[in-house]
């Protein structure tokens, strides 16, 4: 049953009554900028259900473009590399101002690319936060951009925005200018496993290769670790 009031004004709206908490809200969201976004996606071929959920509920920025690239069958590196000069190279997606990384056993929280984008002002590349699989698992959060460079995880502190050296492309936020940038050398990414007799081995993952050029290239990075990631180890069914 209708509950008997008196109307009388008042009929501005929420959002209007408070003026400055909207304008900040907006400015927050960054719905009036150019959001356009790809999401990268390297696979074997074969992506497990529950990430699949996982993904199928992830926001993307209203009244801006989005959409997905899969790379499959290729080794990681190569198929980042791959798709980033597709898109450098394609009359439309060249457009677009951001690359989203998303890789097959990792899962976002619905809010985490809105996160992302909110965080991205300061900094070229932002990601979420997320673990090695396993009971000592480390957080992918690499090296204390005050110090030299390097890469040991860092502690993490909670639901900030903390800068560090390098990230794992899990769930990571790019600005697509990076790649356009003489400085940054191809290949991009780069997955290495090398030995030379002078200097001893060389081993790293394609993301740190990365990260370590767009270091020394100026570039500043950040993980935001509001943006809970799950880690899918599809033997145990655990989510890390």
């Amino acid at each position: 049953m209708t509950k008997p009031e008196i109307i009388l004004g008042g009929n501005e709206g929420f959002h209007n009554a408070n003026p400055e908490f909207t304008q900040e809200r907006l400015k927050k969201g960054k719905q009036y900028r150019d959001l356009s976004t790809i999401c990268v996606v390297p696979t074997r071929g074969m992506i497990p259900a529950r990430v699949v959920e996982s993904w199928m509920g992830l926001m993307a920025p209203m009244n801006n473009a989005f959409i997905r690239i899969f790379v499959s069958g290729m080794e990681v590196g190569d198929a980042y590399n791959q798709a980033v000069e597709l898109i450098l190279n394609h009359e439309q997606l060249s457009k677009f101002k951001y690359l989203l990384t998303l890789e097959e056993d990792n899962m976002p929280p619905p809010d985490g690319l809105l996160k992302l984008i909110e965080s991205m002002d300061e900094y070229a590349a932002v990601g979420g936060i997320y673990f090695t699989k396993g009971e000592g698992g480390q957080p992918m959060i690499y090296g204390d951009p005050k110090a030299v460079l390097s890469f040991q995880p860092q502690v993490v502190r909670p639901d900030t925005v903390q800068e560090c050296n390098g990230l794992g492309q899990g769930f990571t936020l790019f600005n697509i200018d990076m790649f356009r940038d003489p400085k940054i050398e191809r290949p991009w990414f780069k997955t290495v496993q090398e030995w030379d007799p002078a200097t001893g081995a060389a081993v790293g993952t394609q993301d740190l290769h990365f990260f370590s050029k767009a270091r020394k290239a100026g570039y500043r990075v950040a993980c935001d670790t509001r943006v809970k990631v799950g880690h899918l180890d599809t033997d145990t069914g655990i989510v890390w």
